[in-house]
């Protein structure tokens, strides 16, 4: 465990960035081999859009780590829960890992639904009408900003090291370009990941342009979340509202699909006042 910590460590940006794209090449291939939705769009444009929140979700992320690992330095203060309880280091690996999904993907995401200054924000990343692997990389800056400074303050607050951070980082976008693929898994293999892990199958339902539906299966990586506080949906009901699987239409019922790529309107969502949002 001491020498995949060193590792991590020592990974240098190159190989984590390589890892990242590669990831992301590998799920619009499964795209082009086994689509679930034929969109008839411009992909190459599509991906190429939401890639520009790569950058700015990129300066967020790396502007808060140099913060918190460089000017303050907080794997020096030896503070939070893991210096209170000795634990294995592999065990550490795995509660960090489960702790970060847990507050860093479902419950803040589960606040950027509810709060609607907080969803303001997040509407960049459902205002997308042809949803693939790329939306997974679409999200406004102060989303992102909200993301990280609840991760780092889970971070201070658990003791979890710098490594496993790296490590977080590393399978949580792999996750969500899996998860919003627009790929259809054979309904057997997608039913049985989906009781370990969210499917592209159970996320496509969080994309519905309309509630209730919008606001199910929040979770990146873990599924156990949505089954214990209620908030999952495999089938074609939730909340006594039906919806055809197949006939699932992506993007906002309160915003104009034709702007989903104007890169100018997206970033200026937040502040639109024309723009209502629902309760």
């Amino acid at each position: 465990m001491e020498q995949l910590i060193h590792e991590l460590n020592q990974l240098p940006d190159t190989v984590r960035g390589g890892l990242l794209f590669g990831s992301l090449l590998a799920a619009i291939a499964l795209e082009s081999l086994i689509p679930n939705i034929e969109f008839g769009y411009q992909k190459l444009r599509h991906v190429a859009t939401n890639l520009i929140f790569v950058v700015t979700s990129g300066i967020i992320s790396i502007g808060l780590a140099y913060l918190a690992y460089g000017v303050i330095d907080i794997s020096r203060l030896n503070f939070g829960l893991f210096y209170l309880i000795e634990i294995p280091l592999w065990m550490q690996l795995i509660v960090s890992l489960v702790l970060l999904d847990l507050f860093g993907q479902y419950l803040v995401h589960v606040c950027l639904h509810r709060y609607k200054w907080m969803w303001k924000l997040h509407l960049v990343h459902h205002s997308d009408t042809t949803v693939d692997a790329s939306t997974g990389t679409r999200h406004h800056p102060g989303d992102i900003l909200i993301r990280e400074l609840l991760i780092f303050s889970l971070i201070l607050c658990v003791g979890i090291p710098a490594a496993f951070y790296v490590l977080y980082r590393i399978i949580t976008p792999i996750f969500a370009y899996f998860t919003h693929a627009n790929i259809r898994l054979p309904e057997n293999l997608d039913r049985a990941l989906s009781w370990v892990i969210v499917t592209p199958h159970m996320h496509k339902f969080h994309h519905h342009f309309e509630l209730p539906w919008t606001n199910s299966n929040y979770g990146n990586i873990l599924s156990c979340w949505d089954r214990m506080f209620g908030t999952l949906t495999y089938n074609n009901v939730y909340n006594n509202v039906y919806a055809d699987s197949d006939d699932i239409r992506y993007g906002l019922d309160t915003i104009d699909g034709q702007h989903d790529m104007n890169l100018a309107f997206q970033f200026g969502l937040p502040f639109n006042k024309t723009i209502t949002t629902n309760d």
